[in-house]
Formats: structure tokens, C-alpha cells, sequence
């Protein structure tokens, strides 16, 4: 199984902060993440994108 790279982004401002290598193994559903936003300036939830 191959590891790929997907990013994280802001669900308020819709920025792709951060990118992350995860395992696609038995996964069904998007990481979701709650991280600082730089641009928000806050705590925001980030969910992956492809």
C-alpha cells in the first residue's frame, strides 16, 4: 500500500494550510483535524481536500 500526500483546509476560510502523508488502507472517510489557521487567527477545523 502506498502512502499519499493530501492537504488540510480551513473550513472557515478555505485556505490549504497544511499538508499531511497518510495510509489509504481501510479508510471511507476524510481526516478532519481541528488546527490553528493563520489567517483566521484561531482554532479551526481543517478537513482534507485531494
Amino acid at each position: 500500500m502506498a502512502a499519499r500526500k493530501t492537504s488540510l483546509a480551513c473550513s472557515v476560510c478555505g485556505s490549504r494550510n497544511y499538508s499531511k502523508t497518510i495510509n489509504d488502507g481501510q479508510r471511507t472517510e476524510r481526516l478532519e483535524i481541528k488546527k490553528f489557521c493563520k489567517y483566521c487567527k484561531k482554532h479551526t477545523m481543517h478537513k482534507e481536500t485531494k
